[in-house]
């Protein structure tokens, strides 16, 4: 029988009528059936929510001390997060280790964060007639945070989204990606073991179409921040009036092997990083842009690396590549690449498919205006471009809608310095490929990669607002 699971509302877990199946994605059979929100669940939600906010303040310290037992109950119970991360998204077992790892951080770093939120002194004396004035500015939280999370990193881009919210001193309604609910919902299980007041986190599950539209036009929702496709992205920001907005979108991203690069050690590090979860990650490896001269050296190099990572089974602990997060999403990617191939692209790798699970696929002799390059395919296919001169390879790179992560790799400091100028994305990793990211380092895109940067301090400061305090001082005392 599959496990079920219930809604957190108000501190309370929140059974409904009708249930949201997850799917064990290597398998495709039942896990666990989640209860699925309604109209009356995400009102009750966002009521809860604002109550919490507006009647039940909580001073840092005591923000800090709930999300540093957050981090630690996070690796004590960190075999079985793992294990449910591996079953509802399919991502590899020693992946989901490191994906827990990583969100014990983003708590960590919010929980320090909490106690550095502070304002500054502003010198209104030094204006004429303000000889008898001090100033000063402090940080105050906004109000209800709606959080939209991806099925990808299901823990660590929730508690990218939550941590600092909570660290910041608001409320938060969170909706889960539908195909991977259960992680949050743990999550929501070790904040209430760590005394978060009620209200402060609900978990709500069901529908973009359903639970994201209603919270979108809700205005007790004064913040939110989502991580999923540019279009959903754009529909935020349509709707969503003058309410303050952290969008993480699409890309694809680009790196560069320049001539000067050591070829053996990109090759390496790229087929690691354009592979890893299937390629479903915002900052995969998807456009590899090789210079003429180490293309032949380059190629062969990136074929061996990628032929000796594991595919296969999720569960298998020396698994590298494992199922996409749906047969529907790989048959998609799978005709992306059929397409091209029918345009005159050439498969040099990869290219099959079993179910859900895609080999790792390499393309040649692609165009820029294929899919398999000017959008985002979010799938294990890497295409590789050849150039001969750096400056045209930057400026077709750049015709892109997207610019979340880029890289180079480069022996020449010119080379990489010109490259950080002009690349336009969010940001460049010089010797390193796109996929590199730690989580205290501010992260965001330009472009249709959205606005706004995650990494807690640089969120806590988009989830604070700005106040300034005037004093009139009596000068006869």
């Amino acid at each position: 029988m599959a496990d079920q699971y219930k809604l957190f509302i108000n501190g309370e877990w929140t059974d409904s009528e009708e249930k949201v199946e997850v799917l064990n994605k290597y398998t495709q059979d039942t896990y666990a059936e989640v209860a699925k929100a309604g109209e009356k669940e995400v009102d009750q939600a966002i009521e809860a929510a604002q109550t919490a906010f507006k009647t039940n303040p909580m001073p840092p310290y005591k923000r800090y001390q709930i999300l540093k037992r957050v981090s630690e109950l996070l690796q004590e119970n960190k075999e079985e997060l793992a294990k449910n991360i591996t079953m509802e998204a399919g991502k590899p077992l020693k992946q989901a280790r490191t994906e827990i790892d990583r969100a014990t951080q983003t708590f960590e770093l919010s929980a320090e964060e909490a106690k550095r939120i502070h304002g500054e002194g502003v010198p209104v004396e030094a204006a004429p007639g303000s000889e008898n004035r001090m100033a000063f500015t402090i940080k105050v939280p906004v109000g209800v945070v709606g959080a939209i999370s991806p099925f990808n990193f299901p823990i660590n881009l929730v508690a990218h989204k939550i941590a600092p919210a909570i660290a910041s001193g608001n409320a938060v309604v969170l909706k889960p990606a539908s195909a991977t609910p259960i992680s949050a919902l743990k999550l929501a299980e070790l904040f209430e073991e760590a005394g978060l007041p009620k209200g402060f986190l609900n978990v709500v599950v069901g529908s973009g179409s359903t639970v994201g539209k209603q919270m979108m036009e809700d205005s007790r929702i004064n913040l939110y921040t989502f991580t999923g496709s540019a279009n959903v992205g754009l529909k935020l920001k349509q709707n969503t009036g003058l309410n303050k907005l952290i969008l993480e979108l699409g890309n694809n991203s680009p790196v560069i092997i320049d001539k000067e690069a050591d070829v053996q050690m990109a090759a390496k590090n790229t087929a690691q990083k354009s592979f890893a979860f299937a390629g479903q990650v915002c900052i995969s490896v998807q456009r590899l842009y090789v210079h003429e001269e180490v293309r032949e050296e380059f190629q062969q190099a990136f074929i061996e690396a990628i032929q000796e990572l594991n595919v296969g089974d999720p569960n298998d602990a020396e698994t590298d590549v494992g199922p996409m997060i749906s047969e529907e999403e790989a048959e998609r990617a799978e005709t992306w690449i059929k397409d091209a191939e029918k345009e005159g692209a050439k498969i040099i790798h990869g290219g099959k498919r079993n179910g859900a699970l895609l080999e790792p696929t390499v393309l040649t002799n692609v165009t820029k205006n294929q899919k398999v390059v000017c959008e985002e395919i979010f799938a294990p296919v890497v295409s590789i471009i050849p150039f001969s001169n750096l400056k045209d390879c930057i400026d077709e790179l750049n015709e892109s809608q997207y610019g979340l992560q880029g890289g180079i790799f480069t022996q020449n400091i010119d080379t990489a310095f010109y490259a950080a100028k002009n690349v336009q994305v969010g940001g460049l990793m010089i010797n390193d490929s796109s996929q590199y990211r730690v989580d205290l380092m501010p992260y965001g895109g330009v472009k249709g990669s959205g606005w706004g940067k995650e990494g807690p301090k640089y969120t806590i400061e988009d989830m604070t607002e700005e106040r300034l305090v005037v004093m009139n001082l009596n000068q006869d005392v």
